[in-house]
């Protein structure tokens, strides 16, 4: 008897999902607007291509995570961010399209898993699970207000879509590369368009953030993205045309770094460099060209930027600054050291061990007070495993291919900018804010991902068995 040939599902669900919107679209279509109806177009088309090929769309999404414009919609009561109203970017909604085909794509491939097991599912599980329950706490003891608290756990969930979404997908050392580079070039673009803002007079900031920018948030991913490219570098990655484009996106994030004026970005600088050496195989490769670039900026570096970073301690004296050992410091820097004082010695001990709940508490301008205040020692104590995890992993990479540049300059890179980061989070929200942590979990993901990578047989070498 003859085997009847199974239909594949991959080929006949864009054609049902197709008849099936056109029917829904032509009951509708009369009732909405062009805009909405191209958007919802657009959408289907996209979530389709997506659903054909899954890489694709991860392209997309690494271009829309800076180059993406935000949305505000409005103040969300509650919130602690500002009072700017919640914002909405592109990338949010093209990761819920993208994330409903990957989702729609591991219902109908049963082989693929919904979420790869990674050695950071249980961590991420266990962080989020604090948030959410701090929050929805803080919303039946009334101290989170309105859908603030709600928008901002799905940020959370966002980021980790990000990286389940990558882990999913990386099947071969080819696929990272190609991906790193797509991170690359998207950095090149964005600082020639912040360079063009320059001559305006204005601290630089990501293209499309609207009418106030936060050059802070630029400079926490330019020095991510900087840790990246001279890690490559100095693990002697690519070929001739590429090394010469590694340097020069090194000097243009050098140039966007300094416009920023973001005097936590240029604090994290020190630890990324120390890190880039302590990790370096070849430590006078690395010590070298970066003494050499220190001196030449302390020359070349702009009044304007010189003055921000002796603005900390030569301020004109104004109300609401500080005295930190005999120096009076900055007002901005003197609010950051009150919300900590405020958060460590008062108001923590009123809620210890869960917290007021995600943007039950008023505005903090750093991480680790912010972390302790909305989600307790509880929360405090998984954000801190979660982070150890991170390096534990990476770390791992790192000493597992010494002998391979591309995975070498990744992990050391990677290592580098996670220091970068920790230091940043001092004096910003960089753990939680998109245009930072969505890069970073998708490096996370391309670093978790080298054991397991790097430990399959190379496709010549296949090809070479079979042959034999």
């Amino acid at each position: 008897m003859l085997n009847k040939a199974e239909p594949d599902i991959r080929t006949i669900l864009p054609f049902i999902a197709i008849i099936v919107l056109t029917l829904v679209g032509g009951m509708f279509l009369t009732k909405v607007t062009i805009g909405v109806a191209f958007a919802a177009v657009g959408a289907i088309i996209l979530a389709l291509i997506c659903f054909m090929n899954p890489e694709l769309g991860l392209y997309i999404l690494i271009g829309a995570m800076l180059l993406g414009p935000q949305f505000g919609v409005g103040g969300a009561t509650g919130e602690g961010v500002r009072s700017r109203g919640t914002t909405l970017r592109l990338d949010d909604f093209l990761l819920l399209i993208i994330g409903f085909s990957w989702f729609l794509s591991t219902a109908v491939n049963k082989e693929r898993g919904l979420f790869l097991k990674t050695p950071l599912n249980r961590y991420i599980a266990f962080y989020f699970l604090a948030c959410l329950v701090a929050t929805l706490i803080g919303y039946m003891m009334g101290r989170v207000k309105g859908t603030a608290g709600f928008f901002f756990v799905l940020k959370y969930f966002e980021y980790y879509i990000v990286y389940f979404m990558a882990v999913n997908y990386l099947k071969e050392k080819k696929q990272m590369e190609r991906l790193v580079w797509a991170i690359l070039i998207v950095c090149m673009i964005v600082c020639a368009i912040s360079i063009y803002q320059i001559p305006s007079g204005v601290r630089v900031s990501a293209p499309f953030e609207g009418e106030v920018g936060e050059p802070n948030t630029l400079g926490g991913y330019l020095v991510l993205i900087l840790s990246l490219v001279l890690g490559l570098l100095f693990n002697n990655y690519g070929t001739k045309n590429q090394k010469y484009f590694l340097i020069g996106l090194v000097f243009f994030i050098l140039i966007t770094l300094a416009a920023t004026l973001s005097r936590s970005s240029w604090l994290a600088l020190g630890p990324m460099l120390l890190a880039l050496i302590w990790f370096s195989k070849r430590k006078f490769v690395v010590i070298i060209p970066l003494v050499f670039l220190i001196l030449l900026s302390a020359f070349l570096l702009p009044s304007g930027v010189k003055d921000r970073a002796m603005y900390t301690f030569f301020q004109p004296k104004e109300e609401g600054q500080l005295v930190v050992g005999g120096v009076r410091v900055d007002t901005s820097t003197s609010a950051r050291l009150i919300s900590w004082k405020n958060v460590l010695t008062r108001d923590f001990i009123e809620q210890p061990v869960i917290g007021y709940g995600v943007t039950g508490y008023s505005f903090i301008d750093a991480q680790y007070p912010r972390v302790l205040a909305e989600t307790g020692l509880l929360g405090l104590f998984f954000f801190i495993a979660l982070l150890t995890a991170i390096y534990r992993n990476a770390i791992h990479a790192w000493r597992l291919y010494a002998d391979d540049p591309f995975f070498l300059g990744v992990s050391t890179g990677f290592l580098a900018g996670f220091f970068a980061m920790l230091v940043h989070a001092i004096g910003a929200n960089t753990f939680i804010i998109v245009r930072i942590m969505e890069p970073f979990w998708f490096l996370t993901a391309i670093v978790i991902m080298i054991p397991k990578i790097g430990n399959l047989p190379r496709q010549d070498d296949s090809d070479m068995k079979q042959k034999v």
